[in-house]
């Protein structure tokens, strides 16, 4: 496997058009499809899917895509390190939950972006339970969990900051009168819970269950946002971040039902592989979010 036949394999997996690739490259059409081949030669599988004109990624194609990134990435930091060229670059790949990539990653990023305006980010939803794997494999470099700890020896995990967590509903809803809510109070209610929001959404759900709380629907979305909404609309309650919250909170759009229980809270974990090799371009990321976490207004 070559670098040159991955940087082919990048450009075609980009325009999924195997002409316009050439092109680009300055190849012949068949020198393209001669790599391509080759590679899928040495892998024992296709990476594309031909039907007609049309060329697809495969399951295996896209993988590459990812994995071959990772590569290239390495080749441009070494050509960099070795000449002397001191300044980041390349990408990196990043798990993070909804709620922490709306409300905290665009302060990490504004300070990351203006100090590395070369390197890439590929940042995606949280996914705990293939978070191990994806870490040990490369496919992730790093990530970030809202949870108060890890059960993977192979991981290591970082404290950056312990955040609220904030049952609301909206001010008419029947139980944001009282004075205190209990588990019991929950039953037949809707309650909405973020899809990917990581391990307190776990949590609760064992909670529920433990105290056999017969609750009339969970509704899981993929959209911090689109909970709120539906929350504001009086449809019923959720347990979110108080950071995901505080402006519908301060517009009297959403309130805080008081919790007879103890103080709900996690942490924000940030999280590598214990053999992973910190990359300088993955190690200033990683100073930068400690920066901006460690900053008054963060």
């Amino acid at each position: 496997m070559e670098l040159r036949q991955l940087k082919t394999f990048q450009t075609v997996a980009k325009l999924l058009n195997f002409n316009r690739a050439a092109e680009i490259l300055n190849y012949s059409q068949s020198a393209v499809s001669a790599q391509i081949k080759l590679l899928e030669e040495e892998l024992r599988v296709p990476l594309f899917d031909r039907l007609g004109k049309s060329v697809r990624l495969t399951e295996a194609g896209h993988l590459l895509v990812q994995y071959s990134q990772k590569m290239l990435d390495i080749e441009k930091e070494t050509l960099a390190k070795v000449s002397g060229g001191e300044e980041p670059q390349g990408s990196i790949s990043i798990r993070i939950p909804q709620s922490i990539a709306t409300y905290l990653l665009p302060s990490v990023l504004s300070e990351f972006h203006s100090r590395f305006p070369k390197v890439g980010l590929d940042i995606s939803s949280c996914a705990y339970h293939s978070l191990s794997q994806e870490l040990k494999t490369g496919l992730i470099d790093a990530a970030f969990l809202l949870a108060d700890s890890i059960p993977f020896a192979e991981l290591k995990a970082e404290v950056l900051s312990i955040v609220p967590i904030v049952i609301v509903a909206s001010p008419n809803h029947p139980l944001a009168k009282q004075a205190a809510i209990h588990l019991g109070d929950l039953t037949g209610q809707a309650i909405f819970l973020p899809k990917h929001d990581c391990s307190y959404k776990m949590i609760f759900e064992q909670i529920l269950t433990e105290e056999k709380v017969d609750s009339a629907t969970i509704i899981e979305l993929n959209s911090i946002e689109a909970i709120k909404q539906c929350v504001i609309k009086g449809i019923g309650m959720t347990m979110i971040p108080r950071m995901s919250v505080v402006h519908e909170i301060s517009q009297n759009k959403l309130t805080i039902l008081r919790w007879s229980e103890e103080n709900l809270e996690t942490a924000i974990l940030m999280i590598w592989h214990k053999d992973k090799w910190l990359s300088p371009t993955l190690q200033a990321f990683m100073d930068t979010v400690r920066e901006v976490f460690k900053s008054p207004d963060s």
